[in-house]
């Protein structure tokens, strides 16, 4: 039935419209999912190949800093290993007064200690 000039649609017309609406709609949803899965493994390989410097860096840094720690551990040890026989030395060429010094840093030191 029409009425006064008016269409109504066929309720085929309407399905068909529908259809290609979705057809269009699946389509559009595949391209955007095809694009979206090419530009992702370049994306996580920059992402992965960034990490990785990273690491590397940071590893290279820690390597560095213990490479660092070892030398001067070694320089303290031999520093430290030159004082003592040089104590050594004086005191064996000064016994009296290495017997003086170490009387009166024991009385200095009871002294600060026993106050508290």
């Amino acid at each position: 039935m029409e009425a006064a000039g008016r269409v109504t649609p066929n309720s085929n017309d309407v399905n068909h419209g529908l259809a290609r609406a979705v057809d269009a709609a699946g389509t559009a949803a595949r391209n955007a999912i095809e694009s979206a899965s090419d530009a992702a493994p370049p994306l996580v390989d920059r992402v992965a190949s960034g990490a990785h410097q990273a690491v590397d860096r940071i590893a290279g840094a820690a390597g560095q800093a213990v490479q660092s720690l070892d030398f001067k551990g070694e320089q303290f040890k031999v520093a430290q290993e030159r004082v003592f026989e040089q104590c050594r030395s004086y005191v064996r060429a000064n016994p009296m007064a290495s017997l003086g010094i170490a009387v009166a840093a024991g009385y200095l030191l009871s002294r600060l200690l026993g106050s508290r």
